[in-house]
């Protein structure tokens, strides 16, 4: 729809500027930059409009009062109008009504022509995103435990965040920073000396994953704590030896932190995360240390009266009830750094790896404060790059029964969760009695259960807390992932057995074919098609996969009410060439739905 779309901005841009001259009105108004077309709530209303708010200070009139005028010029006598469609004035909007049959050969060889790129060009056949290097950050374990639901969210739209703007053709570069020191480090350790080293323990000899025994030592640590509160001094005083760089400390923290490491890269490769660079808090901390020393002797930091170097936030914060201004520390009194420490290393790092021009951490919303303040103290530093830096805050995740507790051992594990997924949609297909007509049932069910738990992450608002429902995630009914892949599915069975019959979607592809693709539900059909650059510019301009779900899921409602109004095979003896073309349409459907479930993480199937 994009020719459509400029063609009539450029009728809308061009009455105004006549009626201007009409009413001569004087001075700067640049109706170039004015004119935005948009799509009417309702079908009825038009395909596209142009509000008309802009122009009524300039105009001194009311804006319905103008659509009315400037439709009016539109349709006098200008013969690219008839080609285009019927323009009339709705209220304070221009809307046209397109001509179906010009129009909908145009958004389908479009999409034939660009294949796999579609939706990722403007309307002046540019990259929408084209020169923009974009980092995001997301994922960031601790090497004292699995990855959790919590995760699953993180690295969900990290992941998702990553492919949308790939698509929007910015050259995306991935990164993770390992949480691979501190004292919830030294919980896990202490807790392996005392009741896993002595009988020579590994996850091997327990048939473990080796993040997963890691945690189990991270719990016990905990439980042994209330017994012994001295525990967690032994803690603090492990992670001091470890700053020492202690031999047999750091000896027993890699050995540790590898089969952490393995076992999250496991888990990583079973849902299709990957980066382009892993980032460890033990290689950047210090960095962070040294620029901390930086500002204080420039005067940016001070030191405070309990020895710790502060920085003042009251910018960022505001005063604090008692009118005080408010500090944060960055270095404690004994000299060892603080998370946000680590974190002004590890950006200044990137910075200089990779020069990015949007930085994009990808982190839950109960980090909002510890963001504004490590923005605030990279511009302090003197980083200009630093106004380029954005926290995608997202809400917390949690189950019916309740919020999670990594000490207390009631996570919830990504891996079991995936394993019980996987699970129920194999007893699905199998109660159902397609184990062979899907192939590899096994496969099949590994790939809806992440299309399950992907969607239902990400069809939320990221700024929104949400629960996670199994069995909701899992149905093939309604706004799930099961049912994105069922249509993709169903699609592609339609096209087989047309090719069976020897009915080919190549042969309705020409203009005469396409402009048969009249009926209402094919039209919706074809304008939600039209919609997908759109959609992959809003979705990567807000960094908001849950329009890109909301966006699939349209388009498998308007393809669903397309095949009940509109038969495909059983016309073909009446139509062939009316036939080839719903197959066209189909053919087309197929190629941005494939397209967009990839941008949600949602695995296509060809058989379900």
């Amino acid at each position: 729809m994009a020719d459509q779309k400029e063609t009539f901005r450029a009728l809308v841009q061009a009455a105004i500027e006549q009626f201007k001259a009409e009413k001569s009105i004087e001075g700067d108004l640049d109706a170039s930059s004015l004119v935005r077309v948009e799509n009417p709530p309702k079908p009825e209303m038009g395909d596209l409009g142009v509000p008309l708010f802009p122009f009524a200070k300039a105009f001194r009139m009311a804006p319905p009062a103008i659509a009315s005028e400037v439709a009016k010029i539109i349709n006098s006598g200008n013969a690219d109008v008839k080609s285009l469609g019927t323009v009339a004035a709705v209220g304070p909007y221009v809307n046209i009504k397109l001509n179906k049959e010009n129009a909908a050969g145009g958004i389908l060889q479009k999409i034939l022509k660009e294949g796999d790129e579609y939706g990722s060009f403007a309307e002046d056949g540019k990259k929408l995103f084209e020169g923009r290097r974009v980092m995001v950050e997301y994922s960031s374990p601790n090497t004292n435990k699995p990855l959790h639901l919590g995760h699953m969210r993180n690295d969900a739209l990290g992941e998702s965040v990553s492919r949308i703007l790939k698509k929007a053709g910015a050259e995306v570069y991935r990164v993770n920073i390992i949480n691979n020191r501190g004292v919830h480090i030294c919980k896990s350790m202490i807790a392996y000396q005392l009741f896993h080293e002595a009988k020579g323990d590994t996850p091997e000899s327990l048939g473990m994953k080796g993040d997963h025994f890691v945690g189990q030592c991270y719990v016990e640590f905990d439980k042994y704590s209330k017994e012994h509160p001295e525990a967690l001094q032994q803690a603090e005083d492990m992670l001091i030896k470890w700053e020492n760089g202690d031999k047999e400390v750091r000896d027993l923290w890699q050995k540790m932190n590898g089969w952490t490491l393995s076992g999250v890269q496991q888990t990583y490769d079973r849902t299709g995360v990957g980066f382009e660079k892993l980032y460890f808090e033990s290689d950047t901390y210090l960095k962070g240390k040294e620029e901390i020393m930086r500002g204080l002797e420039k005067g940016i930091f001070f030191k405070a009266e309990d020895g710790s170097v502060r920085v003042d936030v009251t910018n960022v914060t505001g005063k604090g009830k008692d009118g005080e201004d408010h500090s944060k520390v960055l270095l404690r009194k004994d000299g060892t750094s603080v998370y946000i420490t680590q974190d002004i290393g590890t950006a200044i790092s990137r910075h200089n790896d990779w020069d990015f021009n949007q930085m994009v951490y990808v982190v839950a919303s109960e980090q909002i404060y510890h963001f504004k303040i490590l923005f605030h103290i990279l511009k302090q530093l003197g980083y200009d790059w630093a106004s380029n830096l954005y926290h995608l805050s997202y809400g917390l995740v949690n189950l019916p029964s309740g919020r999670m507790k990594s000490r207390e051992g009631t996570v919830v594990d990504a891996d079991d969760l995936i394993d019980s997924l996987h699970a129920d949609a194999l007893k699905a297909i199998q109660d159902k009695g397609r184990d062979e007509e899907v192939g590899n049932a096994d496969e099949v069910a590994e790939k809806v259960a992440l299309a399950a738990l992907h969607y239902y992450l990400l069809q939320v608002s990221p700024v929104k807390d949400m629960l996670f429902n199994p069995e909701e995630s899992l149905s093939f009914n309604g706004n799930t992932g099961p049912y994105l892949q069922y249509m993709g599915a169903r699609i592609a069975s339609i096209l087989r057995k047309a090719e069976e019959q020897g009915l080919s979607a190549n042969l309705g592809a020409d203009s005469q074919a396409l402009s048969l693709l009249t009926h209402e539900s094919e039209w919706a059909l074809i304008k939600s098609l039209g919609r997908f650059p759109q959609v992959v510019e809003k979705a990567a301009s807000d960094l908001d996969p849950s329009q890109m779900a909301s966006y699939i899921y349209e388009i498998c409602k308007a393809f669903s009410a397309f095949y009940r109004d509109c038969p495909i095979l059983s016309v073909a003896e009446e139509n062939k060439t009316l036939a080839s073309a719903r197959l066209c349409l189909a053919s087309c459907t197929l190629t941005v739905l494939r397209s967009a479930m990839n941008l949600v993480l949602v695995p296509f199937l060809e058989k379900m």
